[in-house]
């Protein structure tokens, strides 16, 4: 309550809420009662620094576009109250709240670091280690999608089949190609079918149905990764992948922190912009064009232009679809694996979808072998 809610000033005759009624007779003065009315109690705390804690609060943003929601600052609104204590700053001499990442940086980027070594050593040394990393991203992010649905919406998608069969998927797709995924991806979905008939019949659509949406949402779209690995240049299309990706993120991030204003699907993800959609088609059309002419045999830089465009596209809507798995979830992150990021989902979101765009356009553009 401010100080305007007490009282209005000196001489308009206002009686507080806790006084009585005037006292009669002719020694009473109502002007000098109004002057001489008890005054609220004022805290010795200068004004502004509630609003500083509550904006402290309140900013605490879901990440900028792509881990990404940028913050915005919250500004000040002027107090109602006309008497304001000596000490405090006018609405216009109010600092303005300093942008805030709203995460852990120094983890996030070790954890990026450590990742990126990890994927760059297993990529160009043995083609089956990077295999390898793919399968074990998918069981761990079937473990914690199915985790999470369990815990909040009580379906009980059974992960056993789904682990086994989306790291059978991913290895069927680096071997046998696109048929080899169909095929183990048709194994899967009939695998959760039958180990659910081991549990009560109850709620067994909405258990299966989550399943076989996990076995594609996961394992199906990652081995397009694999895929990309069985060319000869394999390595470079799958860097080319990953650093597009990456690049199309950063580039949303950097604009929408910094100019974002627009609200691009303020009911599923608040805080990503339209000015951060530019950002990232623009850095990743950029790295694209670079990427086809150096990175890929036979291709050129104005297919790197069209591929950077379809991947700052796939990589928005593949967030935007996480994210509106976890708000249907009531959840921010779907795991606390990697500090600073999340879990491995919420670094996934945007490369799944993005997998099989880069893979066909491969295909289009330079062929398969």
């Amino acid at each position: 309550m401010n100080d305007s809610s007490w009282g209005s000033p000196a001489g308009s005759g206002f009686v507080g809420p806790d006084q009585g009624p005037a006292p009669a007779g002719p020694a009473y003065d109502g002007r000098q009662a109004a002057q001489t009315r008890p005054m609220p109690i004022v805290s010795d705390v200068p004004a502004g620094d509630n609003q500083d804690d509550h904006d402290r609060g309140a900013a605490l943003p879901s990440g900028p576009l792509f881990r990404d929601e940028p913050p915005h600052e919250h500004p000040q609104e002027p107090m109602s109250s006309p008497a304001q204590p000596p000490h405090a700053p006018s609405p216009r001499q109010q600092p303005r709240q300093k942008k805030s990442a709203g995460r852990d940086l120094g983890a996030a980027i070790g954890v990026g670091v450590g990742l990126g070594a990890v994927i760059i050593a297993s990529l160009f040394i043995w083609k089956p280690a990077f295999v390898g990393v793919i399968a074990v991203a998918v069981v761990v992010g079937l473990w914690e999608l199915t985790s999470r649905l369990q815990e909040r919406k009580g379906i009980r998608a059974p992960l056993v089949p789904l682990a086994v069969g989306g790291a059978a998927m991913v290895v069927a797709g680096y071997v046998r190609g696109a048929e080899g995924a169909w095929v183990a991806m048709a194994l899967t979905a009939l695998a959760v079918l039958v180990w659910r008939m081991t549990e009560p019949p109850e709620g067994y659509l909405k258990d299966v149905t989550a399943g076989v949406f996990a076995a594609f949402y996961v394992p199906f779209l990652a081995t397009f990764v694999a895929l990309l690995l069985t060319a000869d240049d394999g390595p470079q299309r799958v860097l080319t992948f990953l650093l597009l990706t990456v690049v199309s993120d950063t580039g949303a991030y950097a604009v929408g922190w910094r100019f974002g204003k627009h609200k691009l699907a303020p009911r599923i993800s608040p805080g990503k912009t339209r000015e951060g959609l530019l950002g990232a088609v623009a850095f990743a059309m950029a790295a694209g064009a670079l990427c086809m002419e150096f990175l890929i045999d036979g291709g050129s830089w104005w297919q790197g232009l069209l591929l950077g465009l379809a991947v700052a596209a796939s990589a928005t809507l593949g967030d935007l679809g996480e994210s509106m798995i976890k708000r249907d979830l009531g959840i921010k992150d779907m795991g606390t694996l990697l500090p600073g990021h999340g879990g491995i989902m919420d670094r996934l979101d945007s490369l799944l979808p993005t997998a099989p765009v880069v893979w066909l356009l491969m295909v289009l553009f330079v062929g398969s072998a």
